[in-house]
Order: C-alpha cells, then structure tokens, then sequence
C-alpha cells in the first residue's frame, strides 16, 4: 500500500479500542467496500485493501505494540501489503470471517447453495369502489408468471439426460480473478453457481426449468384501504430457479373516487345542500352514509359552512382494531335562482321587518314596454 493514512483512522477507532472492535469495525468496512458489491469501483477495492492492511496490523498485539511505537516504518514489510505475513489473498479474508460474508451473499471456499436463485417480485393493480374498501372485499387476480416446467420438473434438463460438471469452473460454482496481489472469487457465469451445465436442454422451456403460464389468484382486501397502499402475496410471483424460493406478488390499490364523500385519513367529507329557511328555521333533513340514508337534525340558525361531525361514521382502520372514522357533514346554505310572487313577497317583507335595502321588484319586460308607450300617450 502507497497510502500512509494512520490505521486507527482507516478503521475510524480510537487508538486504545479493544480487539473486538478493531474487528467490528474492520467487518464494517469489509462488508462496505467489497469488490463484489462495487464492481467497477476503483476507489472501493482501494478502500478495502486498506482496510484489510489496518486490520492485518492492529489485530496483531505484537505489530500494533510497534506500530503505536514507531508508526508505520515499525510495521513496514509486516502489513499485508508488504508481502509479509499479513492477508496473502482474499481467500485469508474469507477464512477469518467466512460465516459473516457468507450470509451476505459473498462467497467463501464453500459454494452458494448450488446456484438456486429466487423468483422475481411480480406487481399487479386492483381498482375497487370507496363501499367495497369500507367493507373490505375479494379480487381475483389474472396474471402471467414463470412456474416450474412440468416436463423437466425445474431441472432444465431433457428427461432421462443428466447435467454434466461446468468446465469453466471444474464444478465448484465459483472463479477466482486476479487482481493484482488480492484475488476475488466470484460466481462463475457459465453455470451461475450451479457447477453443472446442460448438455440435453430441455425442449418445453429451452433448458430454463420454467414456463410462462397464466394463473388466477384471489386477494383478500381489508377493510379500511386507501388509494397508495399496498398488498404483498408471498410466493406468489415468478418461480425460483434451480430450486430457488418463489418471489412475492405485491397488489397496488386504487379506490375510485365517489360521487357523494371524500376521504380524508380515516375520515369521510360529504357536503349537504339546505335551504334559506331550513338554515334559519332549523330542520331534519335526509343524508347519505356508506351504512344508508339517515337523518341529521339541523339546529335554528346554523350558518353557510357549518360542519356536523356524525362519529364512527367514516372508515375503519386498514390496520386492525376497533377504531373508525368519522362523516364530516358541511351544509351548504343554498340561495333559490329564481322566486314565484308569493315567495318574493313574504321576503320584501322580512327585508322591511329587517330594516334591509333591497333592489325593488323587477317588472317584467312586456311591462317596461307598455309603461313606456303609455307615457307617448299622454303627450
């Protein structure tokens, strides 16, 4: 290594920390900057040999006694970048922590569980109507996902053929790739970690072990559900390979937007048109529920607005429990266009009792022309 960085700050520890978290620490930035999950990142292969020379040092006692003593030209030759006996090549690192990198998918000397891979995730959507999220409903889902070839059974093999060692990786699954003094192993691309290739591909999925078919599912959807949420179906997406797990199905659901409420959270909004004189006089007027109609009792002199909160009227919780929302009633004071004589004159008189001016009554056109003429007459 070129680089002179002080190795407690290379594994970002205070100089008296103990072994154990020298060797956390370490773990930390081996898991960060591996290879296999910074490929093509120069910067983070430096990073991680670095690392791996820190800790080739301080969890040696005996090279970190001379390292606190005389820096680095106490250790010089002795850290793994010196060619000393620090790490000689990954497979030294793996060795030390192999279980740790082996559960986060890098490999070690053993294989990776014979090449299986997991099916993909499959995503699906699923309109439904605000009563049917209120209540809760079913859905069928209709869709298309890779299963297991029933010919082959998965193996992707021709019936009565049997798979052959991998060439390229002598069976082990992985290779090994130089780079520079530090050797990488890796999944090996011919047979993907199988160690076994086809000979006698399969002629229903063309050596796969999968086929397309359609299939139908039913979801169950709870009460309470919102437009944006969403539903996962375990295992019920695309077909593992190699005897891989299933994928998951995740439902996204759309409520349709309704003619009468509008949800806010848990609550439902409905806005309630009333009369001039119901407003002022009070008054039982019909509403709308998602349960049925019902009857709200408006009280004298409500005002253009006003908002009736109706409880445990709105939406349940998608999430369990016995807690519901509420119906936000707003009444909305409804002014008539138009007046037949009657009414006109009740209401100049209440504009007379109220002391209110008012625009005078309107004569009708037919009336404005025979006033008009009738003033030529007398000329």
């Amino acid at each position: 290594m070129t680089s002179q960085r002080d190795y407690y700050e290379v594994l970002e520890v205070a100089r008296d920390a103990s072994g154990d978290v020298i060797k956390k620490a370490y773990r930390k930035l081996a898991l960060r900057y591996h290879p296999d999950r910074n490929q093509g990142d120069e910067e983070a292969v430096v990073k991680f040999k670095e690392a791996a020379e820190a800790f080739d040092v301080l969890s040696d006692p005996g090279k970190r006694s001379r390292y606190d003593r005389f820096g680095h030209a106490g250790v010089s030759g002795a850290a793994g970048g010196g060619g000393g006996a620090g790490f000689q090549d990954m497979n030294d690192i793996f060795g030390a922590f192999g279980d740790l990198f082996e559960g986060f998918g890098f490999g070690g000397g053993r294989r990776r569980g014979g090449g299986a891979q997991r099916g993909a995730s499959l995503q699906a959507s699923v309109q439904i109507e605000l009563p049917e999220a209120a209540a809760g409903c079913r859905r069928e889902l209709h869709i298309s996902r890779h299963e297991e070839c029933e010919t082959c059974h998965g193996s992707g093999a021709r019936p009565g053929s049997e798979k052959v060692k991998c060439s390229t990786c002598g069976g082990h699954g992985q290779v090994i790739q130089s780079q520079g003094f530090f050797r990488v192993q890796t999944t090996c691309p011919a047979c993907r970690g199988a160690g076994e290739t086809i000979r006698d591909p399969c002629g229903d999925c063309s050596g796969t072990g999968r086929t397309m078919r359609d299939v139908v599912r039913e979801v169950s959807i709870p009460a309470g559900i919102d437009t944006g949420m969403q539903l996962c179906l375990r295992g019920e997406g695309e077909a593992g390979t190699r005897g891989g797990a299933r994928g998951d199905l995740f439902v996204d659901i759309e409520v349709r937007p309704h003619p009468l409420f509008n949800r806010d959270g848990l609550d439902l909004k409905c806005r309630v048109p009333i009369t001039y004189t119901q407003a002022a006089l009070g008054a039982e007027i019909p509403i709308p529920t998602l349960n049925g109609r019902q009857t709200l009792e408006v009280s004298s002199g409500t005002q253009p607005g006003s908002v009736v909160r109706l409880r445990g009227l709105g939406m349940p919780d998608p999430r369990g429990g016995s807690r519901t929302g509420d119906l936000l009633v707003e009444l909305q004071v409804e002014v008539p266009r138009k007046l037949n004589q009657r009414q006109e004159e009740l209401l100049r008189e209440l504009a007379e009792l109220e002391d209110k001016d008012v625009m005078p009554h309107r004569k009708s056109f037919f009336a404005q022309v025979r006033e008009f003429f009738a003033g030529d007459d007398d000329d």
